[in-house]
């Protein structure tokens, strides 16, 4: 592998890790175009596994905001990540997964004195990430929901 391939991998890694970030930050914030905009336009995401619905990222983006809306609180963190990019014989390819566990503890800002509800999940994001032209985009995204803790409830 020459140093022009090497830099352009390092490069793509970065990219592509940008990207989970970016994607967790507008789940946190709810800015459902800059979630929109993670996707190539054939984009899906993947939910059923953590309770929600399949479909282009666009229908994703409407059961995310109705779901979370309880929840205005939110701190999503993506961590453990191991990314696969694509290899085409020493030089990097334009497809990479990313498998990445996630906490995602939800709750209130403010609950005027009434028991607040709160949420905190756990599982694995799997990613297929193409490479267009603006960039890395997120091909499909699916949850696999592991775990769930609500405080004050049977958690069985």
């Amino acid at each position: 592998m020459t140093q022009r391939v090497a830099l352009a991998t390092v490069m793509d890694r970065l990219s592509i890790d940008a990207v989970i970030t970016d994607y967790a930050v507008a789940v946190d914030d709810g800015a459902w175009d800059d979630y929109g905009a993670l996707f190539t336009p054939d984009g899906r995401a993947d939910y059923r596994g953590a309770g929600g619905t399949e479909g282009p990222a666009a229908e994703a983006v409407r059961w995310l905001a109705e779901s979370l809306r309880p929840f205005p609180a939110r701190q999503h963190l993506i961590v453990n990540r191991r990314l696969d990019l694509q290899d085409l014989g020493g030089y990097p390819g334009d497809r990479a997964q990313v498998r990445a566990d996630y906490l995602s503890p939800t709750g209130p800002e403010a609950w005027d004195g009434e028991r607040a509800p709160a949420l905190v999940t756990g599982g694995r994001y799997v990613f297929e990430l193409r490479r267009t032209e603006p960039g890395w985009r997120i091909r499909t995204v699916t949850a696999h929901r592991k775990w769930r803790f609500v405080p004050g409830a049977a958690n069985g």
